[in-house]
């Protein structure tokens, strides 16, 4: 699959994408396992924050289903040929609004893995077509290939930012 050109997507899009090199399948297909088995072993510190007002690491996980579930839900609007725009989402409302606290890490991260492998089934489906579809979400234009880079991105995102602030 070719990446996603400029013109595929909006510039908040720029910092995930870029994060991606080589074949997005294929790291989409290891973040299903390399992304809880990471968070798994960091149950001691699954209720830390690095600053007051950040999220948690159950937080940040729990933001992260949320986020694939968005973001999955307007690739198959897009790829289906949905022509109606697509309503943004405020990332910290939904984290205030879950209960992510009260859930342990084990079934956060077994929730990631089963999301993300019955997504890969989907993303696995799409032809050539439909990746260079695209749609309107949060006010901006957006191809499904983006997407695709765009749900990986994400994942690599807050993986280095769990490196680089809570461990």
């Amino acid at each position: 699959m070719n990446r996603p050109q400029p013109n595929e997507y909006p510039v908040w899009a720029v910092n995930y994408i870029e994060k991606i090199s080589g074949d997005v399948m294929d790291v989409l297909h290891r973040q299903s396992d390399e992304f809880p088995d990471f968070v798994s072993g960091l149950t001691a510190k699954a209720d830390y924050t690095y600053a007051p007002g950040k999220w948690t690491i159950k937080e940040m996980t729990g933001h992260i289903i949320d986020t694939e579930r968005i973001l999955v839900y307007r690739l198959t609007c897009f790829a289906r040929g949905e022509k109606s725009e697509l309503p943004g989402f405020e990332e910290d409302d939904y984290v205030a609004n879950a209960h992510f606290a009260d859930r342990d890490l084990e079934s956060l991260t077994g929730e990631f893995r089963l999301l993300r492998k019955a997504n890969l089934y989907l993303f696995q489906s799409l032809n050539e077509h439909e990746l260079n579809r695209s749609g309107t979400a949060s006010e901006r234009q957006i191809s499904v290939r983006a997407l695709l880079y765009v749900i990986a991105g994400h994942v690599a995102h807050h993986t280095q930012i769990i490196k680089d602030r809570y461990l």
